[in-house]
């Protein structure tokens, strides 16, 4: 059975696959995210979207690990969403931090980017990356980081 998204107007996309996946705070949670990931993907995404996608969810992962569960018992659930329609991949990350600017703190990094720094450059890539980020605090206290990332499918020739 193929769901589909409702979009403005009566556009419609068919949803090729849409999986959740929770993660404790603690070590190797990227490990287990990025594995899991590598299991929604679809050929008709180009090789280099879905590389880019991968490392807009590892930063995005992180940020939540690193910044907004800092401090915070290592048993607290960072919750992943991942749809991927016919022609874009939507990615939702939701933690327990404090709400924050993100608009601002986009602002903040891209005027003092450290290119020698090891990190502080996670929201600038998924920016970059995206072709819609978006962030909100939610009814039940937590934050969603969305991302959206469209392509054009990719056709297999070889029939």
């Amino acid at each position: 059975m193929v769901s589909v998204i409702e979009l403005k107007g009566s556009e419609k996309l068919p949803m090729l696959k849409k999986a959740d996946l929770q993660v404790n705070t603690g070590l190797n949670g990227l490990s287990w995210v990025l594995s899991w990931f590598a299991q929604l993907y679809d050929s008709r995404i180009p090789t280099s979207v879905w590389i880019r996608c991968q490392l807009a969810l590892a930063e995005g992962f992180t940020n939540a690990v690193r910044h907004a569960h800092k401090g915070k018992p290592a048993d607290l659930p960072v919750d992943i969403q991942v749809a991927v329609l016919a022609e874009s991949l939507e990615i939702k990350i939701w933690d327990w931090g404090d709400p924050f600017d993100l608009e601002k703190k986009i602002q903040d990094i891209s005027e003092k980017v450290d290119i020698h720094s090891p990190g502080g450059r996670g929201l600038k890539l998924i920016k970059d990356i995206a072709d819609s980020i978006s962030y909100e605090r939610t009814a039940d206290g937590r934050n969603c980081l969305s991302m959206v990332k469209n392509y054009s499918p990719c056709i297999d020739d070889r029939k």
